[in-house]
């Protein structure tokens, strides 16, 4: 838990390959990342590229507990599960010995009718076109009809059949009270209100943890530099990343962050170039026009961890660099160290305390909204924090520092070590970035 780093350092990243083009499973229903009710209905269809073709399919609800299997290359079943949250794979195996997966983060609720909203964040800034996903669940015996869309009270602009929606929305620069609707089969309907304020100008990187540009290092006891002669394999601090992961997933690739080792307390983090000096986005700015111009930064994406409660902390920074001035806007969210964010101060150099409560879900996916601006006068504004729906609003403000032969806008991710060093795991997927 240090101030972040700026540094790109290179350290070998281990990518796993993707599946055949040619073999893979296709799930319609339920939808990724979708709430369902606890009776629920699973719909896939495979392919191979095993001469002889598909031999059989099944649903894992868990890791080894085949629930269901059927001959061909097709299923259509419904399934009983226990309110939670599951990470379901639907496999194929062919009639050559080989076999292909297919994950789907499902969250069951039981005994009401609601819609649960995973994009946009309620309270948050957003480009356009704007993406909506949402589910419904409902009481009604006969299921959910269709969901709608409404950007102002009388106005829906969408509606889709079914108990789920995935579309995007092209809307102008503006605050809208958006409303997402289900409608269900019994002539009853629930509603859930969504927040947003539109910036038309902003471009967006779409999801930043499966691109290129990672580089990972450790940061060390007691003075926490970059350890530029560290080895991921330790002794340590251990660290890995593994990019195009297929379980659990929620886009179909998620990037999975390791560490471990044997130095109590120390942390590893990784760090990505999108504009400017060394960028992984095709944005060099040599000539030094696009990065003074940008002053709003968005920070979404998507984590999840099995063993998240030996994280002594996780963090998520913004850095932008230009004319000898540095502005981090760090963000920590204490795990282990007392479930709190903390913000970095660049004047003082330390951690602050907010006051704000940070709970991450264990076994789920936990989405996260972080947005700040750089003023008018060049001072750094943190804005706001959303954590699983949960908006808090900061309005801080601090100097920059000097940071003089930088120039351009990095992100960062950082998983810090507890007082044992305890190993664990993060998936990160849908991290997306936005500047204006």
């Amino acid at each position: 838990m240090k101030k972040p780093a700026f540094i790109a350092i290179p350290i070998c990243v281990f990518v796993l390959a993707a599946a055949s083009a040619f073999a893979g499973v296709t799930v319609t229903s339920p939808t990724n990342g979708s709430t369902v009710s606890t009776s629920v209905n699973f719909v896939a269809s495979s392919s191979t590229s095993c001469s002889k073709g598909v031999a059989s399919m099944g649903i894992y609800p868990t890791p080894y507990q085949l629930a269901y299997t059927v001959n061909g290359a097709s299923l259509n079943t419904s399934l009983n599960f226990n309110p939670g949250t599951y990470n379901v794979v639907v496999e194929e195996w062919d009639y050559c010995g080989g076999a292909t997966t297919k994950t789907v983060n499902i969250t069951v609720k039981t005994g009401q009718s609601a819609v649960y909203v995973t994009s946009p964040a309620n309270h948050s800034t957003v480009g356009s076109p704007t993406k909506f996903a949402a589910t419904a669940t409902t009481t009604c015996s006969l299921g959910v009809a269709s969901m709608g869309i409404y950007t102002a009270p009388n106005q829906l602009a969408y509606v889709t059949n079914g108990a789920s929606l995935n579309t995007s929305l092209t809307l102008s620069a503006g605050t809208y009270n958006t409303t997402v609707e289900e409608w269900d089969k019994c002539g009853g309907a629930a509603t859930t209100p969504i927040t947003i304020t539109v910036n038309s100008s902003g471009q967006t990187f779409w999801n930043v943890h499966s691109s290129g540009g990672w580089n990972g290092y450790a940061q060390q006891p007691p003075n926490y530099s970059d350890c530029i002669g560290c080895l991921p394999s330790g002794p340590g601090t251990t660290w890995a990343m593994y990019q195009n992961i297929k379980f659990p997933t929620m886009s179909g690739n998620s990037t999975q962050f390791n560490i471990g080792g044997t130095m109590d307390y120390s942390d590893v983090l990784w760090n990505n170039h999108l504009i400017g000096d060394l960028s992984s986005q095709g944005l060099p700015d040599t000539n030094h026009t696009l990065v003074p111009t940008l002053h709003n930064f968005t920070y979404d994406v998507w984590f999840y961890s099995s063993n998240i409660g030996s994280s002594e902390a996780l963090e998520f920074d913004v850095n932008q660099f230009f004319d000898g001035m540095g502005f981090t806007w760090g963000h920590e969210c204490r795990v282990e160290g007392g479930n709190e964010w903390d913000i970095w101060d660049t004047v003082t150099l330390k951690w602050l305390p907010t006051g704000i409560p940070c709970y991450p879900m264990q076994n789920a996916w936990n989405h996260l909204v972080i947005q700040v601006q750089r003023t008018s006068n060049n001072q750094e504004l943190y804005q706001s924090i959303t954590l699983n729906g949960q908006t808090n609003t900061l309005n801080w403000q601090y100097a920059p520092f000097s940071a003089p032969g930088w120039w351009g806008i990095t992100v960062n991710f950082q998983m810090d070590g507890d007082y044992k060093q305890t190993p664990y795991t993060v998936y990160v997927d849908e991290l997306n970035f936005t500047y204006q």
